[in-house]
């Protein structure tokens, strides 16, 4: 049966004789769905590169706001995405959540056809791709119901880990992808010929060579629609008290999700409507885009609890860690770790591109960053090393937090993550004023991955300090929420680039970064390390 009546993980007969094979079923059919959920989430990073390398009539800055709306909405949708498997089902809730994902990746492939297609074609579907962003938070809700607490923490850390692995497999498979007409005989559209070298995981591709940009999108329905029948055939919805005690139809539930949904897609609107006024609305005003961020969090919040029924006595319930000034600090301390690896995991392929893939030559005493520079390295060469990086190590944190305390891992991850971003700094700013910028990639390549590895430990770190820290009851809560706040990051990091570079001074935007890396190193030495705080190194 696939409602699943009695649940006790705990029960050691019941876990050896019946729990146990149902639960890791469940887990191997969780892990590919939340891997293409972070893919489709992150496919912006690398298409917008391409669209550049093609000629898209975009500037740099414009195709960086591209990811960083996909950025925004999935962290939005984090937040009501924390709740659906309790009042939904993980069942449903996976099916649901997984199988939207066909819209974004259909919609980009069609897209993707013709370089005529209207710039807020690209921008909705980039909103749509943010619900892979929002599966993360079900996913790892849904899992950690399946397992007794002694090995949630194997679980949960194959789920996120594997699961954040999306990003890295998007980044060699899509530019792979992109090379040949996969899905021509399909009716996958023609190719386009690129005006700039490329380049995919094996090396270079010149420039004048065939490309099919809009694989990126269709590669994603190959994995989709056979996990849509695995999820439907092959997972369970817990109808228990502890888990889903009031379980809808399938209906019922899809019905609630898309609700849901639809809030975080509002506020994410209205947000994005504010923070980029030249793209979206025209009226020339400019709000403070961290205090629109603040907003768009309260707003998803507040909006979710005007809902009737069941769904607001759940959300009161979980509201109570906003009484806790540590559900606060450590969102701090999450968007440091977390925020860093996938904003700059989205940022990273188009840095590379705009800095090191052009020549930046005077002309009539001007400074120009539109010569394309022959000797540049290709970013989709590149770009998945780092990230890749950052999700390999991230269980290092946790075991190297075991053996030294969370909070002093995570203060020697700021140390590191200071000492990169101004070295990033240093090296962008030599590179983005001269015509052989290639001179530079290689300290700047290497400074990078040293910062993605750090981003990898603290996220582990920070994961222990917060099962130290709160209750029980409230650790769970907590790490939704952290994670939503955190997964911001994805917005905000390629929106200062691209802003940083329309103003010409990429490097400004390192140093900020550095800056906030600071303030997270005394505000963790403040709570979790001095000797006679409420915490000690936990």
């Amino acid at each position: 049966m696939s409602d699943l009546k009695q649940w006790q993980p705990e029960d050691e007969h019941f876990w050896q004789t019946t729990g146990k094979r149902i639960a890791n079923r469940n887990l191997w059919i969780s892990i590919p769905s939340l891997l293409c959920g972070f893919a489709v989430w992150m496919m912006w990073s690398i298409i917008s590169v391409q669209m550049l390398n093609l000629g898209f009539p975009y500037s740099a800055s414009e195709l960086f706001t591209l990811a960083a709306i996909a950025g925004l909405s999935g962290a939005t949708l984090r937040i009501p995405a924390s709740f659906f498997v309790r009042l939904c089902g993980g069942r449903y809730t996976i099916f649901l959540t997984t199988s939207l994902l066909m819209i974004p990746a259909l919609g980009t492939g069609l897209a993707l056809q013709d370089q005529n297609t209207p710039f807020w074609v690209f921008q909705v579907l980039a909103l749509l791709s943010g619900i892979g962003g929002g599966n993360f938070a079900a996913s790892m809700s849904n899992i950690s119901f399946f397992f007794p607490k002694k090995q949630q923490g194997l679980a949960l850390g194959l789920n996120a880990g594997l699961g954040n692995f999306g990003v890295t497999s998007m980044q060699i498979l899509v530019p792979l992808f992109m090379t040949f007409g996969a899905f021509s005989m399909l009716g996958g559209g023609e190719p386009m010929v690129l005006q700039k070298a490329s380049g995919t995981l094996i090396g270079s591709i010149a420039a004048g060579s065939d490309t099919w940009i809009q694989n990126a999108g269709f590669l994603w329905l190959l994995l989709l629609i056979p996990l849509a029948f695995a999820i439907w055939f092959g997972m369970n919805n817990i109808h228990t008290e502890e888990v889903t005690p009031k379980l809808p139809s399938a209906v019922g539930s899809f019905s609630i999700i898309l609700l849901m949904y639809a809030i975080g897609f509002i506020t994410s609107i209205i947000g994005l409507w504010l923070i980029l006024p030249e793209a979206a609305n025209g009226s020339g005003f400019s709000i403070p885009k961290e205090l629109v961020l603040v907003l768009i969090l309260f707003a998803t919040v507040m909006a979710l609890k005007i809902l009737p029924g069941a769904i607001r006595t759940s959300l009161e319930r979980q509201y109570k860690i906003f009484n806790n000034k540590h559900t606060w600090v450590m969102s701090v301390l999450y968007i440091m770790t977390f925020g860093s690896f996938i904003g700059f995991a989205a940022a990273f392929p188009l840095s590379i591109q705009v800095i090191f893939g052009y020549s930046h030559i005077m002309v009539d005493g001007v400074m120009t960053h539109t010569t394309a520079n022959p000797n540049g390295p290709s970013a989709l060469t590149y770009a998945w090393i780092a990230p890749f990086i950052g999700a390999l190590i991230r269980p290092v944190g946790g075991w190297l937090s075991d053996k030294w305390g969370g909070a002093f891992v995570t203060q020697i991850c700021a140390v590191v993550m200071i000492s990169c971003a101004l070295g990033a700094a240093y090296f962008m700013q030599l590179a983005y004023q001269s015509a052989t910028p290639e001179q530079y990639f290689m300290p700047f390549f290497l400074i990078f991955l040293g910062l993605f590895a750090a981003s990898g430990v603290g996220n582990g770190s920070t994961f222990k300090t917060i099962a130290v820290v709160f209750p029980k009851e409230q650790a769970g809560p907590v790490l939704g929420w952290t994670s939503a706040v955190a997964a911001y990051g994805a917005f905000y990091i390629p929106q200062v680039f691209g802003e940083q570079i329309k103003a010409a001074t990429p490097e400004y935007a390192m140093v900020g970064f550095a800056v906030f890396y600071a303030l997270c190193l005394l505000i963790n030495w403040f709570f979790y390390l001095r000797k006679n705080g409420e915490f000690y190194n936990p």
